[in-house]
């Protein structure tokens, strides 16, 4: 049995593709083995003139164009679609409906991994848009699972961090304790976990800089997408989350 091929729409950063693309393949060499790596297809998207829609407000551009790119994986021989990007999950209904293929929903993807823990109430990172938009927190409440976001000064600096330095690959230990402390504030708020729900975070947060566990949604993501490539593998071993 061959393994089914997986469709990426990367480009969003291009950054935090490389991290899917390096997760997926590894994660299909140890569970097969050998010099196993992945079926996967990416259409990379320029991430300028998207970040132009965003600070517009143009969702139905957004989402004409990423639809087009889930058809176009489709098209190209993809059994499943990912968008490689937490915020762009806000045209996941388009983008679904337009590929006609399986879409890996990456909040899905995230709520599967709290649910397997005691943590019901998480705290939020991530771009403006996922923390502030009802799209990214209604989708986890249907889970059963409560967030909390960061503040306004909080969400500014987030936000400035993942547009003006990890999208660009810089990682600056200052934004590293910056962020290391509005973890600490969301904890005191009762946060029990804290989602890293911007997919170029795991770029800078780590597992020690929170005393609640991480959930990295760029790996849980890229894993969900090795589990149905590998479904009906019988020789393939369980992920590792």
């Amino acid at each position: 049995m061959n393994m089914r091929s997986i469709g990426l729409i990367g480009g969003l950063s291009w950054e935090s593709t490389a991290l899917y693309y390096q997760t997926i393949n590894r994660e299909v060499g140890r569970r097969l083995g050998g010099l196993r790596s992945a079926s996967i297809t990416i259409h990379s998207l320029d991430f300028e003139p998207i970040s132009a829609l965003q600070k517009a407000g143009d969702w139905a551009a957004m989402a004409g164009l990423m639809g087009r790119a889930g058809r176009r994986l489709a098209e190209g021989g993809a059994q499943c679609v990912l968008i490689g990007s937490n915020t762009m999950h806000r045209v996941a209904d388009a983008v679904q409906a337009e590929a006609g293929i399986p879409l890996l929903h990456i909040a899905d993807a995230l709520a599967a991994a709290i649910l397997a823990t005691p943590v019901r109430t998480v705290g939020l990172l991530g771009t403006r848009m996922t923390m502030e938009l009802p799209f990214y927190v209604e989708h986890l409440a249907r889970h059963g699972i409560r967030c909390i976001t960061p503040d306004e000064a909080q969400r500014e600096a987030i936000h400035r961090i993942i547009f003006g330095e990890l999208f660009l690959g810089q990682v600056r230990p200052a934004s590293r304790e910056r962020l290391a402390a509005i973890v600490d504030s969301l904890v005191q708020r009762g946060a029990q976990g804290m989602v890293l729900g911007c997919t170029e975070l795991p770029m800078i947060v780590r597992p020690e800089d929170s005393p609640v566990p991480l959930f990295d949604t760029t790996r849980l993501h890229a894993l969900a997408a090795v589990d149905f490539s590998l479904h009906d593998m019988a020789h393939a071993v369980p992920a590792q989350a």
